[in-house]
């Protein structure tokens, strides 16, 4: 028996799925899954793209890959590792920076808005590290990301999309569907957490 497609009784809300249930579909070959995905996500994600590479067709090429990449991967994504944005956001810097070399252009460095700079002192590491730095930086990324997990979903979110991916608060509003006073309160209480789990580990944010 055929299963019932969008619009017969039956059929499942396509708008009202959630990330994880969209990509495990599409995943399968459902192109009608991967047009929501794309339609919730391909602003931020060309958004993303262009601030990093300056060019507007590239960006376009970079947003087009990144969504086949997701239909290749989705099957291997797991929203007990992080959200689907996340995810999808770390395609786009990956592939962002492989077109940047191919291209030996140095890619903009995304501006930034309190508080997200309260994390760029720790998240950074500099070309010339020698092997004691990058031990140390090492452990440092695994306190932080183990303090993150710490968080409340929501908090953790919005932190990681500015601390990982670069994002800034109305970006972050944008990518979520999420009215800007509530992002900021989120990364505000986020990070006064924060502070207090690296705190006992040591680490201060500054």
């Amino acid at each position: 028996m055929a299963a019932p497609v969008d619009g017969e009784v039956g059929a499942p809300n396509f708008v009202e799925l959630s990330d994880a249930e969209l990509i495990g579909r599409a995943s399968e070959g459902d192109a009608r899954a991967l047009e929501v995905l794309y339609d919730r996500y391909s602003g931020v994600v060309f958004s993303f793209a262009l601030r990093l590479v300056s060019d507007r067709q590239l960006a376009e090429e970079v947003l087009q890959e990144v969504f086949f990449r997701a239909w290749q991967q989705g099957g291997g994504y797991s929203a007990q590792r992080g959200t689907f944005v996340t995810w999808l956001l770390s395609i786009t810097h990956n592939l962002s920076i492989d077109e940047i070399r191919k291209r030996r252009r140095r890619p903009q460095k995304a501006e930034s808005e309190e508080p997200e700079t309260l994390l760029a002192s720790v998240a950074d590491t500099s070309s010339g590290a020698d092997v004691e730095d990058e031990v140390w930086l090492g452990s440092l990324r695994e306190t932080i990301s183990d303090a993150l997990k710490e968080l409340p979903p929501p908090q953790r979110e919005a932190i990681e999309l500015a601390y990982f991916q670069g994002l800034t608060q109305r970006e972050i509003s944008e990518a979520l569907s999420e009215p800007l006073g509530t992002i900021k309160t989120r990364m505000r209480l986020g990070l006064q957490k924060l502070r207090e789990a690296l705190g006992k580990s040591g680490v201060e944010l500054t």
